[in-house]
């Protein structure tokens, strides 16, 4: 199995556009793509948006936050985060609370059901990505592993700071 993808699938870079670069974002595109349908194929019972789900990885990382903290965290606008939380609060994912550090303002919180959905969703793609690396050869998987700390520092480099706050 080639790294690269196939020519007629991949047309020359633009000019100025680093071939890296381009194969980055193409495999990283791929990766995506692929989880999302293997995660509907193999496991229907997974109805939630992609865009539910980031909110919960937050969550899970950064509980309790307020709303505008996450739009920051995932660069999308408050309100748009505010709808998503929400439907995820009817869903009964998430709970919004008043702030304890400023009793004006509100937090929102993962519940016992959307810690039970996020646990279900991780372990169903860690099962479908240890699926996919064991096709690998150990060259590959090799490959892969030695990448990772590279691949999460290109991570860090792409979102701003390290708490992945935009700069401002």
């Amino acid at each position: 199995m080639s790294a690269q993808p196939r020519s007629e699938v991949s047309p020359p870079p633009p000019a100025g556009q680093a071939p890296d670069a381009r194969l980055l974002t193409e495999a990283v595109t791929r990766l995506r793509r692929a989880l999302r349908a293997s995660i509907r194929t193999d496991y229907p019972w997974e109805t939630l948006p992609m865009a539910q789900v980031e909110l919960l990885q937050v969550l899970g990382e950064h509980s309790p936050a307020r709303i505008s903290d996450l739009a920051a965290r995932q660069r999308l606008a408050p309100s748009t985060v505010s709808g998503l939380i929400g439907q995820m609060i009817t869903a009964g994912l998430v709970a919004r609370e008043v702030d304890p550090v400023d009793r004006r303002a509100s937090v929102v919180t993962l519940t016992d059901a959307g810690r039970d959905q996020l646990a279900a969703w991780t372990t169903a793609h860690e099962r479908r990505m240890d699926a996919a690396l064991a096709a690998l050869d150990d060259t590959e998987r090799a490959a892969i592993a030695n990448a990772l700390p590279a691949l999460f520092q290109l991570a860090e480099h792409l979102g701003g700071p390290a708490d992945g706050a935009p700069e401002q």
